[in-house]
């Protein structure tokens, strides 16, 4: 595994080193400080007289749930949000006519067994190809408060080409859409939804972790095996993530190889395009709609 710091690499020439399963690591853009901003205005307001951090201490995980389902859908869908992602895909050099984003997720790991369920649920490993995400996806995760070894995310290198038996055969994002995304506040104790995971013992070291300044983001391919941390911190880890494509690597079937995932549905219809928010193209769309095809490995 390669990890690149600050890179000038050209988009294009980075997305090939993404989907050979390097990681690049951006110091904070003045889109992705914004985005962090909006979040942090967001969580404190909603948790108000509450540390956000401390959130375990103060309240019962219920009350935490009610906020988080109130909170989380108010960011996904802030028109700001959008806005700055734009500008953040501009910073680093993306071609905003041909890059489509999905809408920005915030997570939540709280420390101990606080609450790692449902509407925080706190990701086994896995590669989000098990998801009906395309091999040609890359990941984009920063932090929104100051992250730490202990209650961040994990990579493990070893399975980018080690195939691991898995339950993706049983996914169907359009399915998962119908059925199981907005119960997640209901699951607080724990989470009954079916996800794909892995079904044979994993050897999760080596590992590499990434600790980044708030804003500074970084981009792994959506096959890349990770997993949350365990939170030992003691304090709430706020974190935004989205996805992106790219419409030629979309058309031409370029991504990272595909070892292991056999999921049906496609995550295609939910990105946008970077200049004006419009839908992936049809056509492109039905070449993803039940993933059985041969990704072209970039080389």
């Amino acid at each position: 595994m390669n990890i690149y710091f600050d890179s000038t690499l050209t988009d294009d020439v980075r997305r090939r080193q993404l989907y050979q399963g390097s990681i690049f690591v951006h110091r904070p853009s003045p889109g992705a400080l914004k985005l962090c901003q909006l979040a942090r205005e967001l969580i404190e307001e909603s948790f108000g007289e509450v540390d956000p951090r401390k959130a375990h201490e103060a309240l019962p995980v219920e009350r935490c749930v009610e906020l988080l389902a109130a909170l989380k859908p108010r960011f996904i869908h802030h028109p700001k949000a959008k806005e700055h992602i734009q500008s953040m895909l501009a910073d680093l050099g993306c071609d905003i006519e041909k890059v489509y984003f999905d809408v920005p997720r915030l997570r939540t790991a709280f420390p101990g067994d606080y609450l790692k369920s449902g509407i925080a649920y706190a990701f086994h490993p896995h590669r989000d190809t098990w998801y009906s995400a395309p091999q040609c996806q890359i990941n984009w995760w920063m932090s929104v408060y100051p992250a730490q070894a202990d209650n961040c995310m994990a990579f493990h290198p070893r399975y980018w080409s080690q195939p691991v038996k898995n339950g993706s055969s049983e996914y169907n994002y359009d399915r998962w859409n119908r059925e199981s995304r907005h119960s997640a506040a209901q699951h607080i104790k724990s989470d009954a939804r079916k996800q794909p995971r892995p079904e044979e013992p994993m050897e999760l070291d080596p590992q590499v972790r990434l600790v980044c300044e708030p804003g500074g983001a970084f981009l792994f391919s959506a096959a890349q095996m990770h997993s949350t941390v365990p939170n030992t911190s003691g304090v709430t880890r706020y974190s935004i993530d989205f996805r992106t494509i790219h419409l030629d690597d979309a058309w031409n079937r370029i991504g990272a190889p595909n070892v292991d995932s056999v999921c049906t549905g496609t995550t295609m219809r939910d990105y946008l395009r970077g200049l004006d928010l419009s839908h992936v193209p049809d056509e492109v769309v039905a070449l993803y709609d039940t993933l059985e095809y041969e990704t072209v490995a970039a080389g």
